[in-house]
């Protein structure tokens, strides 16, 4: 086993999810990341906590959704129960094949997401923690190298997070001041109501309400959205291809939607539900140990000079005590790159220039 494998191991259940003794620790295992299930069970059974490990694999999803006649049962009680009883839950993404239940339908998917939304929530009650084990499969996928590809992962994650967290707060406090955030770039122009919402410091731990590793972002939950983006950074969605998507909102919904390539997917996230045609997230990456897309939305939605808005449900983080937030049964992330010419502003001030903010 790599060496580093272990310190992800070790960061992901001592930094991240800060795993004590008798805590109650659900751990989804995917079908690539064995060798990180294994480093984590050490951990785990360092600590004292308990441990119940599951599977995930897109191949298994897909035989399930595919076989069935899309009726499914809401909220099953046994797998309920299974995370109102966790502390946490860890996963372990790791897949062998990224476009393994790429051919499920769109009504199949939604069906199934909409009947697990208790459940959905549970989870997130949780001191949750999703993370990346390299894979060949994810090492293709971001066209590079197996051994390079490792390196990448692992400089993303092993991180001095403290001192990220130290420059992260600057902007937290910007957002939490701020009432109108505006982003201008090729494509864009985009005027965000962010009044009387917190910003998060996503910083790889759920003591700042982060649920990444790795993370390196600030994100906050807009009130209303109106005018047009553009997303130029290529993605896959649902095991599917996204790429050019640009969307027009008006008065916090969008009104139009096209793309060069996936725009059926696009329109199955903005038909799921009621809330999936609003933003639940303004998401701003600062991580600068990612630097290159690699068609991984964990990654890619860090990586510094980007800016991530996520069609669909808002984190409970980001509001104000006693406020419901945008409901949805989707959160999917789409990012846009501030490169030259491009600017972000939060009440008129300018915060970032050219994809460089003003105190770097």
């Amino acid at each position: 086993m790599d060496d580093r494998t272990r310190d992800h191991a070790r960061t992901l259940v001592e930094w991240s999810a800060r795993i004590e003794a008798g805590d109650n620790v659900v751990v989804e295992v995917g079908e690539g990341a064995h060798d990180l299930g294994v480093a984590v069970a050490e951990q785990l059974g360092e600590k004292g906590a308990n441990l119940l490990a599951t599977y995930r694999s897109p191949e298994l999803q897909r035989a399930y959704l595919r076989a069935g006649d899309g009726a499914f049962d809401a909220d099953p009680d046994y797998e309920l129960a299974l995370y109102e009883r966790a502390d946490s839950v860890l996963v372990l993404k790791g897949s062998n094949n990224t476009a393994g239940s790429a051919d499920v339908s769109g009504d199949r998917r939604q069906a199934h997401s909409k009947a697990r939304q208790a459940i959905r929530e549970a989870r997130l009650d949780t001191d949750w923690v999703s993370t990346q084990h390299p894979t060949r499969a994810m090492a293709q996928q971001a066209g590079m190298a197996y051994e390079a590809y490792r390196d990448f992962v692992y400089d993303a994650t092993l991180r001095d997070w403290e001192a990220l967290a130290e420059e992260q707060a600057r902007l937290k406090d910007i957002l939490d001041d701020g009432e109108t955030v505006r982003i201008r770039n090729e494509g864009t122009d985009l005027t965000l109501d962010i009044s009387g919402r917190r910003a998060v410091n996503s910083a790889a731990s759920v003591a700042y309400d982060s649920h990444n590793l790795p993370s390196g972002e600030v994100f906050t939950a807009p009130a209303d959205t109106a005018g047009v983006v553009t997303f130029d950074v290529p993605m896959t969605i649902q095991g599917r291809r996204v790429r050019d998507v640009k969307l027009t909102f008006k008065d916090g919904v969008v009104v139009d939607f096209e793309a060069e390539q996936g725009a059926d997917v696009i329109q199955e996230v903005v038909e799921t539900d009621g809330g999936s045609r609003r933003l639940g997230e303004l998401g701003i990456g600062m991580n600068r140990g990612v630097d290159r897309v690699t068609d991984n939305i964990l990654f890619d939605e860090k990586m510094g000079g980007t800016v991530h808005l996520a069609l669909g449900r808002a984190y409970d983080a980001c509001l104000p005590e006693g406020e419901t937030g945008n409901d949805s049964a989707v959160h999917e992330d789409l990012i846009t790159t501030m490169d030259e010419g491009s600017l972000l502003a939060v009440d008129g001030e300018t915060v970032q220039e050219d994809g460089t903010f003003v105190w770097e």
